[in-house]
């Protein structure tokens, strides 16, 4: 008869394609019912924490659940930063673990469920006789709330049997937020009046945004106001139109196209938080700017918001169009006046920085050159984030994945590649990384080469530093020897594992990439660029939090 462990496993696998994990006495049944009584399909990880990453990494670049699993006590408690993380990121995932049996602890047993509840994530315990409709309501919480949900099997039940898997129902999922009564209605009107007589409308849009399925509303917005655009690090080609788009917002943009953003007299924000970041620290929009914020959330996030709108993106942009069209409102023209293309172009920086080492804009710059069209682009945390997201450009936000950025944490770009790269079997998954990060992750450098293949590749950007730590408390004048890090060979730790690995000193050297981009993915291995950059090259993000931690 099914055990308890192939209840959870079958009534999963009905709701999802793709488990990340490592195997342990916890997890052990599970992971053999997976393997035989479904469709599922597990790939292993090296280390718990790797096995969040690729489940969280799973649904960013898809938009479809994933599940992680590790066993109980220590590898348990690996995963709690990458919980942490998909916590603070809003990331539907679930995470099965082995746990104390019902009897009690053992000497090695934690509190799990207090533990998850420190980052933020809800516990639900299997028995013999419901495991099943534990399962389902796991999902269900996960999906509503858009939050990482811990399902747990105790050690004692785990192999009990429990009868033929039952018929449950499917999870339930809350409607969007819709746009009506008349309160709402009314606060529409008066968001479509202030567009209306705007002359400098702006339009920002996040995440929010495009998980509501925004993009063509909000482009129909665009062109009716005759607005600008950008969107957050997260939202980057949320608008359709990229003749009108400036970006990135925050430190991430380019200076000329932020400098236009602080003209803007009206500027509506959907389907973003406006944190520090995006808000360039309260820089972003003038003192004079009207900021009109829509969102799920309870009340507006930032103090410059003057009217808040709470309700679904997608649906408000929708009847913002409508209610201008009622008012027979016009375009403002000002995007028309506009050469956004003068205003976000790049410093390609000096080749060699005065140190002997690359300069990392020009070696992002050429990098983005050779890329790929069609790539997700995952990125680890720390001071090299805003090369790419300065000079590689995406389709669609579901193709720039930070993970670590809601944490603040580093060390989880290596297993985001194998979550991508399961969600986007034909694309080119390109991971950017540090070094302090990429040692941290290292454990999990084998995954991403077994699972993305000649379709995965790696940009390491080897400055011998914490860059971020240095840029803010080196030049405070603490000690930078806990900072630095000594010469690490990235290209031979990749070349032991099955990647071509590149050493790249001079842009020349990038000739490399440009022969791995025109060759067959089925011909080719993953690749990996040890690239080794100057650390006195501040990005202009990081210049930011200097000025504002001075």
């Amino acid at each position: 008869m099914p055990s308890v462990s192939a209840h959870v496993a079958i009534t999963l696998a009905a709701h999802l394609d793709n488990v990340f994990g490592v195997m342990g006495n916890g997890n052990a049944y599970l992971l053999d019912a997976l393997e035989r009584d479904t469709d599922a399909t597990f790939t292993p990880m090296r280390h718990e924490a790797g096995a969040v990453v690729a489940a969280d990494a799973h649904f960013r670049a898809s938009g479809r659940l994933a599940a992680a699993t590790a066993t109980y006590g220590a590898g348990f408690t690996n995963t709690l930063t990458a919980l942490a993380e998909a916590v603070q990121a809003r990331v539907p995932l679930i995470l099965v673990v082995g746990d104390e049996p019902t009897s009690g602890p053992r000497p090695w047993d934690v509190d799990q469920i207090g533990l998850a509840a420190a980052v933020g994530a809800r516990t639900y315990t299997v028995g013999r006789t419901d495991a099943a409709a534990t399962t389902v309501i796991a999902i269900e919480h996960a999906l509503a709330y858009s939050l990482p949900t811990v399902l747990a099997i105790p050690y004692d039940v785990a192999q009990l049997d429990a009868g033929a898997v039952p018929s449950v129902d499917a999870p339930r999922q809350p409607a969007p937020l819709a746009v009506q009564g008349d309160f709402v209605a009314a606060q529409v009107a008066r968001v479509a009046e202030e567009l209306a007589q705007a002359k400098r409308p702006f339009l920002l849009a996040g995440r929010g945004a495009w998980l509501a399925g925004a993009g063509a509303d909000l482009g129909a917005l665009a062109d009716a106001t005759g607005a600008v655009t950008a969107s957050t690090a997260l939202g980057r080609g949320v608008f359709p139109d990229s003749r009108h788009d400036l970006g990135v917002a925050g430190g991430f943009g380019a200076a000329g196209a932020i400098e236009l953003v602080r003209q803007a007299d009206v500027a509506v924000v959907f389907g973003a938080s406006l944190n520090q970041f995006t808000m360039r620290f309260g820089d972003l929009f003038a003192p004079t700017t009207k900021v009109v914020q829509i969102d799920t959330a309870p009340a507006a996030t930032h103090p410059h918001v003057g009217a808040y709108l709470k309700a679904d993106a997608r649906l408000a942009a929708r009847a913002l169009v409508a209610e201008l069209g009622r008012l027979g409102a016009a375009s403002s023209g000002w995007r028309d006046t506009i050469d956004v293309s003068v205003l976000t172009a790049r410093d390609a920086g000096t080749g060699i920085a005065d140190d002997g080492r690359l300069d990392p804009r020009s070696v992002a710059a050429r990098i983005g050159e050779l890329l790929p069209e069609d790539r997700v682009v995952v990125s680890d945390g720390g001071h090299f984030i805003g090369w790419a997201n300065m000079y590689w450009p995406v389709a669609s936000p579901d193709r720039m994945i930070m993970v670590g950025t809601a944490f603040q944490s580093i060390g989880l770009g290596m297993p985001s590649v194998a979550g991508a790269a399961l969600a986007r079997p034909h694309s080119t998954v390109v991971l950017t990384t540090g070094d302090g990060g990429g040692l941290m992750a290292l454990a999990d450098l084998e995954s991403a080469v077994r699972v993305a293949r000649g379709r995965g590749m790696a940009v390491v950007w080897n400055d011998g530093a914490y860059g971020a730590e240095v840029n803010l408390y080196g030049l405070k004048g603490l000690a930078k020897a806990p900072m630095l890090i000594p010469d690490v060979n990235f290209a031979e730790l990749a070349a032991s594992v099955g990647a071509e690995g590149v050493v790249v000193r001079t842009l020349d050297d990038l000739d490399a990439l440009a022969r791995w981009t025109g060759s067959s993915p089925a011909e080719r291995p993953f690749l990996l660029l040890d690239c080794r950059v100057s650390p006195n090259v501040i990005a202009p993000y990081q210049q930011e939090i200097i000025r504002v931690n001075s």
